[in-house]
């Protein structure tokens, strides 16, 4: 990950020292690279996630989780069958969704189909190791024991168990009356083949990262555009305006440069919009330009990382170009605390370990219950808990 993250923070050096000045540079340099930087940092973690589910599925394992986990699935309203959609969530909700269809009864399906987006997808993962690196310490407890790696298996923990839970309550609310049988062929046991693997984690994680680069690439350009242009003079005119006052008279150009870039990103498009909704935010411990990163996720919970790449690129306030070093770097003007610390940092891993931040599974999740009234309910209900639940978070722990 360290690699991947210094040889794109060089590449945009490189973009910016050897390209023409003007605004297709600063696109190259401040939009495109940070913002495909901003997701092919996560590969080793998202090639480890297929390989594993790879391995259950060509053991033969996975048939046999389905049938041992019929009894206790019932209990919460689902079926043995439902534990494949929940497992395969991990990789990603859609397909999981659509996995689904295998559930005959109507009642367990729709459930399913609602509770699977709690599982931790692989899209989390970028946002989940971005803040656990920032904010948890990399130490050992008994010995032998990663915190930040407690942290991460704890978010997964609470993803499954939000998504029993809530199926539970769907359970008892939900008045419908359906038949529900089970069958389930076992297949042989057998070595998983290397080969069959390999490819299925090839497969899988480069659709990940060419589904997902599609997305942040249009997403990296518009928050460019948007990060690099204003409504008024005040936005032109900024280094004059600077200037005009004492405290900054005595400013070298490095330090000129960095407080003219942060000055026109606080009065660009995007940062007018930042600082509108910051007052719905700030009681969670985020700033503007988080609520932009929060926004702009709802294409694909990913783009967090890449948008928050892109906006601190633009708005330049240190000399590092690694993404993790200016998320560390980021100051509160107002508290002069760090804006990833402590509180604000596990707010955010539980807005989004319960936040339906994916526009692509409420699509889903329409097209398979036929109805726009499942994913707009399933939408309202997981967005309310992730904003409560943040909430509570950071002001116990601020």
């Amino acid at each position: 990950m360290d690699f991947i993250d210094q040889n794109f923070a060089l590449l945009s050096t490189l973009a910016n020292e050897n390209l023409p000045a003007g605004a297709f540079t600063n696109l190259i340099a401040q939009g495109i690279i940070p913002g495909i930087g901003g997701i092919l940092i996560f590969i080793p973690q998202i090639t480890f996630l297929f390989l594993f589910i790879s391995v259950l599925e060509e053991s033969g394992y996975m048939s046999r989780v389905v049938f041992l986990m019929d009894k206790i699935m019932r209990r919460f309203g689902l079926s043995g069958k439902s534990v494949v959609p929940l497992i395969s969530g991990t990789a990603c909700a859609i397909p999981a969704i659509m996995a689904t269809r295998n559930i005959e009864n109507w009642k367990e399906r729709l459930i399913t189909i609602l509770v699977t987006p709690f599982t931790t997808c692989s899209a989390r993962l970028p946002v989940y190791a971005i803040i656990i690196g920032l904010v948890i310490p990399d130490k050992f407890i008994f010995g032998f024991l990663n915190l930040q790696g407690l942290t991460l298996m704890l978010l997964y923990l609470i993803g499954f168990g939000m998504a029993l839970f809530s199926a539970y309550v769907l359970n008892k609310v939900l008045k419908l009356k359906c038949k529900t049988f089970f069958v389930v062929e076992m297949p042989n046991y057998k070595l998983p083949m290397f080969k069959n693997v390999a490819i299925n984690v090839v497969e899988k994680t480069k659709s990940f990262v060419f589904g997902a680069g599609k997305i942040i690439l249009a997403i990296s350009v518009v928050l460019w555009f948007l990060a690099s242009n204003g409504p008024s003079q005040n936005f032109d005119n900024s280094e004059t305006a600077l200037l005009s006052k004492t405290e900054n008279q005595g400013l070298t150009k490095l330090e000129l440069k960095n407080k003219v870039a942060s000055y026109k990103l606080e009065r660009s498009y995007i940062g007018i919009m930042g600082k509108t909704i910051e007052p719905l935010i700030s009681p969670l411990g985020y700033d503007w330009k988080i609520g932009i990163a929060i926004i702009s996720s709802f294409a694909a919970r990913e783009v967090f990382v890449g948008t928050l790449a892109t906006i601190y690129s633009v708005g330049g306030n240190n000399n590092d170009n690694t993404i993790k070093n200016k998320m560390k770097a980021e100051i509160n003007p107002t508290t002069g605390d760090k804006i990833f610390n402590f509180a604000s940092g596990v707010s955010l891993l539980l807005f989004y370990a319960f936040a339906m931040q994916c526009a692509s599974t409420l699509a889903v999740t329409k097209k398979e219950t036929n109805s726009w009234k499942w994913p707009l309910g399933q939408l309202v209900f997981m967005s309310s808990l992730a904003y409560l639940v943040a909430l509570l978070a950071y002001q116990i722990l601020k």
